[in-house]
């Protein structure tokens, strides 16, 4: 099944991955997978100025963001308000710096997980209740897991299940698969977003033929997108 409507939301998420987060990993004495990540918010503000044409300018205010947690756990977050942006990025620097002096590190694409949330719909035609079904994944998730260290949504895409009946799959690339399952399944229930027809798979990174279910519906392993 082609949709325009999967190409507009991957633009979305696309859009949305900041590339200037720091985001590191490091497990503690009891193996647990800890997280840490800072990043530099420079929206909107509420200082305004005033030009020769007497014309109102809004300065943006700026802060700096730190975010850190167990990862699948509700995370702990701090912004402090920062006078320039070369303050924020050298404070960004710091923090870089600091988390690799304490153990923490980046983790690569490729040593993370894949995660597939699945969702079975009525028809291989997109209907706008499946937009708007994948429209509400999408903002749902992104935070869920987000705030829980347990995640990153890659891209969404509507396919086609045979006997006209259709599929939207939802990529995440999580740094602990089991976690990432388990918010999923949360977050879903929690939104009441379709829970009874979620499917959530795992596997390695580049590998989508070893993708298997770790929660259905019918209780299965067996999973294809």
């Amino acid at each position: 099944m082609s949709d325009n409507s999967s190409e507009f939301i991957n633009e979305t998420i696309l859009a949305g991955l900041d590339p200037n987060i720091v985001r590191m990993f490091k497990k503690d004495d009891a193996g647990a997978l800890l997280f840490r990540e800072a990043w530099v918010d420079a929206g909107g503000g509420e200082d305004n100025e005033e030009t020769e044409e007497n014309e109102v300018v809004v300065a943006p205010e700026i802060f700096f963001v730190v975010n850190h947690g167990t990862v699948g756990h509700v995370s702990t977050s701090k912004e402090v308000a920062v006078a320039s942006l070369e303050e924020a990025e050298g404070m960004l620097a710091a923090f870089s710096e600091q988390s690799v002096a304490d153990g923490f590190a980046p983790l690569a694409r490729d040593d993370q997980f894949l995660v597939v949330a699945q969702f079975a719909l009525k028809n291989d035609r997109v209907s706008d209740r499946d937009k708007h079904l994948a429209f509400r994944v999408k903002e749902s998730l992104t935070a869920h897991l987000a705030w829980r260290g347990s995640g990153v949504l890659e891209k969404m895409e509507f396919t086609a299940a045979g006997h006209g009946l259709g599929k939207l799959n939802v990529y995440i690339v999580a740094p602990d698969a089991a976690r990432a399952v388990a918010n999923v399944k949360v977050c879903i229930r929690e939104e009441k977003l379709d829970f009874t027809k979620l499917t959530v798979a795992t596997g390695p990174i580049g590998d989508v033929a070893a993708l298997r279910a770790k929660h259905s519906p019918t209780g299965t392993t067996h999973f294809s997108l």
